[in-house]
């Protein structure tokens, strides 16, 4: 009887190994098939890390001193002294204008002096003997007086006539050569001489800017913040940071009517000249984010003007998270809400998922997706 039973119970036994072997595969199978499907992408954890920004403002370049060279007397140009660029010196001849016909009136004049002094000797001696009244000898010098005036002036307007410059510094462009006509009413100076020892770099704030600036600079009134406002940088015309820290001297306040703006001014040494008056370029003024929460660029992406990232939970589920951030450094952003330091975000293919996705994740290390660089600039 034991043996029939175990007979029948056999093919039993074996039928279930069988569905139990069955549903090991189906199980396997799924798994598999899971893994397959996740994508496998890279994560980073969420650092807090110190980064400075710059904000950039167009700048125009003036050297401290900008003098226009103009004529004081109407004549012709006969002679120019300097060339564009070069170096002069205060009171250095820059032109000479044509004065023949001043020295034909300053030589007549002095003959006039020469008269009228005449009378004057000749009529000293006749009132100190009462030979005629002192009337006389006051009419005489008051003549004298009034020839040596008009002498005088027309020297002076001779002098004129060797244009000099005003101060030290380089000869801008010449706008008028040998052989033109130049007067005091000129609209167009006859050339600039430029002191670029040290150059102003003005540029200009919007007022929500210019607030925004001011209440978070240190100080308790405007002076006291400008003392104590970061020293700022220059970027040239062709990309290049110039060399040396500029500083913020004046601030106006002054909203312009026109421009809804408020002009600042700084200060750069120039000791290689190599700025001069009518370059421009583009003002960048720090701002240092101490223990800030930052993320790659390229793990985010912009959804209706907001911007998202995946962060991913202990399941591998990735779930999109709107994130504020306060500035962009470099390839991060500065983050502000959405995340907390140790999140665990999506570092790339971002862009790749839909909806709450689940994922292989790959650790990576902060700085080989983002590398953070001591300074960036926005």
């Amino acid at each position: 009887m034991k043996s029939k039973k175990l007979y029948y119970a056999l093919p039993l036994i074996f039928g279930f190994s069988l569905l139990l072997a069955s549903c090991g595969d189906d199980k396997n199978a799924q798994q598999a098939q899971f893994a397959q499907q996740a994508p496998t992408l890279p994560v980073v954890s969420v650092p807090s890390k110190t980064v400075t920004a710059f904000t950039t403002y167009p700048a125009s370049i003036e050297g401290i001193v900008n003098s226009e060279v103009r004529a004081k007397i109407s004549a012709y140009i006969t002679d120019v002294l300097v060339d564009e660029g070069q170096k002069v010196k205060k009171g250095q001849t820059l032109f000479k204008l044509e004065t023949q016909i001043l020295n034909q009136d300053a030589a007549a004049a002095r003959a006039n002096v020469n008269a009228a002094q005449v009378e004057v000797d000749k009529l000293k001696p006749l009132v100190e003997k009462n030979i005629i009244s002192n009337v006389q000898l006051e009419t005489a010098k008051a003549k004298l007086q009034q020839a040596q005036s008009s002498y005088n002036g027309i020297a002076a307007n001779i002098d004129f006539g060797n244009i000099k410059s005003p101060v030290d510094g380089y000869v801008g462009s010449i706008n008028l050569r040998k052989g033109a006509l130049v007067s005091p009413s000129s609209q167009i100076p006859m050339t600039t001489v430029a002191d670029i020892s040290k150059v102003y770099a003005y540029f200009s704030m919007n007022e929500k800017e210019y607030l925004d600036f001011m209440q978070n600079a240190e100080g308790k009134n405007v002076e006291e913040k400008i003392k104590k406002l970061p020293k700022v940088r220059l970027l040239l015309a062709n990309g290049s940071l110039y060399e040396e820290e500029g500083t913020i001297e004046t601030i106006n306040s002054q909203v312009n009517a026109n421009t809804g703006s408020i002009s600042f001014r700084a200060v750069f040494d120039n000791p290689s000249r190599i700025l001069t008056s009518g370059n421009s370029g583009k003002i960048q003024i720090p701002k240092v984010y101490t223990d800030a929460l930052v993320v790659p660029q390229e793990a985010t992406f912009e959804q209706q003007g907001n911007i998202y990232v995946y962060k991913v939970g202990k399941d591998s589920t990735a779930t999109s998270t709107k994130i504020g951030t306060s500035a962009v450094v470099g390839n991060l952003y500065v983050v502000t809400s959405g995340l907390e330091k140790g999140d665990v975000i999506v570092a790339r293919g971002a862009n790749k998922l839909r909806g709450d996705s689940k994922i292989n994740p790959q650790e990576m290390p902060f700085d080989s997706i983002a590398k953070p660089t001591e300074t960036l600039f926005r």
